[in-house]
């Protein structure tokens, strides 16, 4: 919660307030643009934070805060790209004095013109941390990855060293290695915040801050100062987590007793891998001792609204159906601008789990394991039907998942039955007829005859394959197919399938002279290899949708034109060259007398730590508060040098008597190091 005083807190709970919104858009080049309540169009402001999902409790989540706002503004939207928008919210207190608070600093990330408004999008700093993260291995204090996050992406740490230290875990020395799935700054402090038993969050001024759950409700929202509200029958808690060790490549389960709640499955994080068995114990319990003092019941509730609400505040409801003897955390709010509120508190009924085994909750997360000579099969059958002409339709869909680069093997088998379309045959020839003349004689006459009949013909089934929607243009099997029911193998290699990727085969059936009928569960296909990952069967949340349309026939349209009428003419202006004199007189260059301004100087000197070394007479570690990382990546003191200089002024004619002052030379140094 932002500090506010008690008169804050009195005059936001009363029955009437009086209070306006303001605000700042800085651009790139410095402009800054000051907007008001009247600026703002009615209802279209909103800020949303959050620091869990929509289903469950999270640890290390690193969500970044949305702002949104419609203005009456004529400032150009070209300008305002990343440009820094700051909203305030100020309070009239009874005694007629304002108090302001900061609701957030964002970067825009979209503006639309309107015809008399811009419509602007922008989120918080949380966003300069995607940024690549070039660390194979590496070792440190939480303190110090955590600190090197907040210098690379130009991010101001909210906490100090001692504060961070002070959470759990935080004098704990972590190690990552090359093997490791960070791929940006904000994984690294994802990663830091689950060791350390928090979440992460850019605060109203801009600044990373670590926040762990707590216990102690910082205000009670009454019945009086809800519109709406559903609460959970159950009471959210958790007596257990689960982390899967890389090395072993199993589920580790650490819970408390009794064990009679829900589990929280840490995954795989790249900074627990490494080290003594004991110390992994050590840690996990200690995030298992954080995520223990949850006890929440899960709501959604409609507030009258106080811009004082941060996400992880324990609040305490009361009157109505609330139950005031339990606690609540916000971990999503959405403030209204000159509206209402919105709070949500996400938890899972502990009830469940006790469905469940100890065996089931170490199955829980396990890796997805990939070993040496294993072979990986990812199984399609087709669950409906398909009637295919002469239009390319995809039969199947294999999302497949390789660990490291690798080779892979298509196989189908696929049960059809073909119409052929129906021909016309024209069969001509002659035939001799016997035939009387005038003469009354019988001769032979022979006559041109043609006839037609129906023939059933033969269709050809044309096969395309795509990899990840590109078509592969080499490869196009055929088969050409009678009436009847027939049987389809295929066989395609699939070379080249890249470390770390997802991948998705299809198969295209296009019929030409007939129609081709699969049945439901006629397809079975595999994608077969080895460094394949198993295991990956839940649904990814895609929906694929095809539609076909056949060739629009457009018929003949006669083609006219009216009549054309042209004319024709060449001009050939008059050209006319006036001639141009100008007479110039010679130009006095006459002395000018030369001066200048004073001369100051200043001397500057940088000491930089090349190396850093340790022995068991000294701790290893350094104080961050004199020892610093500059741009180049190197270590080097924090240190100050003062050069005074004394001021003279040199006249021209004094040029070759010049002569510097340098004297004194002070060195003011922040610390002392003692090296080995």
């Amino acid at each position: 919660m932002y500090p506010v005083s008690g008169a804050f807190m009195d005059a936001i709970e009363s029955n009437t307030r009086k209070y306006y919104w303001t605000g700042t858009i800085v651009t790139k080049n410095k402009k800054e643009y000051a907007f008001g309540n009247e600026d703002i169009v009615k209802g279209s402001g909103y800020i949303t934070r959050q620091c869990c999902g929509s289903n469950e409790i999270e640890l290390g989540t690193v969500y970044a805060a949305e702002m949104g706002i419609t203005l009456f503004s004529d400032i150009d939207r070209y300008t305002l790209d990343e440009a820094e928008v700051r909203i305030y919210f100020h309070l009239v207190l009874p005694d007629g004095t304002e108090e302001t608070i900061p609701m957030g600093v964002f970067e825009v990330s979209e503006a639309n013109r309107h015809i008399k408004t811009l419509e602007l999008k922008a989120y918080d700093y949380m966003l300069r941390f995607e940024k690549a993260l070039k660390l194979s291995a590496s070792g440190g204090t939480t303190y110090s990855f955590l600190l090197m996050a907040s210098t690379e992406c130009n991010v101001e740490l909210a906490q100090t060293k001692a504060e961070i230290e002070a959470l759990m875990n935080g004098k704990e020395t972590l190690g990552i290695y090359s093997d490791n799935d960070m791929e940006s700054y904000r994984d690294l402090i994802f990663y830091v915040a689950q060791v350390l038993g928090c979440v992460c969050q850019i605060n109203r001024e801009g600044k990373l801050e670590l926040i762990p759950y707590g216990i102690s409700p910082v205000a009670e929202v009454t019945s009086r100062h809800r519109y709406d509200s559903s609460y959970s029958d159950f009471v959210t808690r958790y007596t257990a987590v689960s982390s899967t060790n890389l090395i072993t490549e199993e589920s580790e389960y650490y819970a408390l007793d009794p064990d009679d709640a829900l589990t929280l499955n840490l995954g795989v994080n790249p900074l627990l891998q490494f080290g003594l068995k004991t110390t992994r114990a050590r840690l996990i319990t200690n995030i298992l001792n954080a995520i223990a003092v949850v006890d929440y019941v899960p709501l959604d509730s409609t507030t009258i609204g106080n811009p004082a609400f941060d996400p992880m505040d324990i609040l305490r409801f009361s009157g109505g159906h609330a139950d005031e003897k339990q606690l609540s955390c916000i971990t999503s709010i959405t403030y209204k601008i000159g509206g209402k509120h919105s709070l949500k508190c996400v938890g899972k009924n502990p009830k469940l789990a006790a469905a469940k085994s100890k065996n089931d909750k170490n199955i829980t997360g396990l890796l997805n394991q990939i070993e040496a000579g294993k072979i990986v099969v990812y199984n399609f059958v087709n669950a409906s039907p398909f009637t295919i002409g002469s239009s390319n339709t995809e039969i199947m869909a294999i999302a497949f998942t390789s660990k490291e680069e690798t080779t892979a093997t298509f196989l189908a088998e696929i049960l059809f039955e073909v119409s052929n379309d129906e021909v016309i045959e024209t069969v001509s020839g002659t035939v001799t007829e016997d035939s009387e003349n005038e003469a009354g004689e019988t001769v032979p006459i022979t006559k041109e005859v043609s006839f037609t009949y129906p023939k059933i013909g033969e269709s050809e089934l044309t096969v395309t394959y795509k990899m990840n929607d590109e078509e592969v243009k080499t490869f196009y099997p055929k088969k050409t197919c009678i009436n009847g029911k027939h049987i389809l193998t295929l066989f395609l290699p699939i070379t080249q399938v890249i470390a770390n990727s997802e991948n998705t085969l299809s198969v295209f059936f296009k019929m030409s002279g007939g129609t081709l009928t699969i049945g439901e569960s006629q397809i079975r296909a595999t994608i077969s290899g080895q460094g394949l990952v198993a295991g990956i069967g839940d649904w990814n949340g895609r929906i694929s949708i095809s539609e076909t349309i056949d060739r629009i026939p457009i018929a003949q349209t006669a083609f006219g034109y009216d009549a054309f009428t042209d004319t024709a003419a060449a001009i050939f202006p008059r050209l006319v060259l006036r001639p141009i004199t100008q007479p110039l007189t010679r130009i006095p260059i006459t002395e000018s007398e030369f001066s200048y301004h004073r001369l100051n100087e200043r001397v500057t000197a940088v000491e930089v730590i090349k190396t850093f070394t340790m022995d068991k007479d000294f701790p290893p570690h350094y104080d961050q508060t004199v020892v610093e990382v500059n741009e180049d990546g190197a270590f080097c003191m924090i240190s100050d040098y003062v050069f005074v200089s004394s001021v003279e002024e040199i006249n021209a004619g004094q040029m070759q008597h010049l002569t510097v002052n340098t004297e004194p030379f002070e060195r003011v140094e922040k610390m002392e190091v003692t090296m080995c």
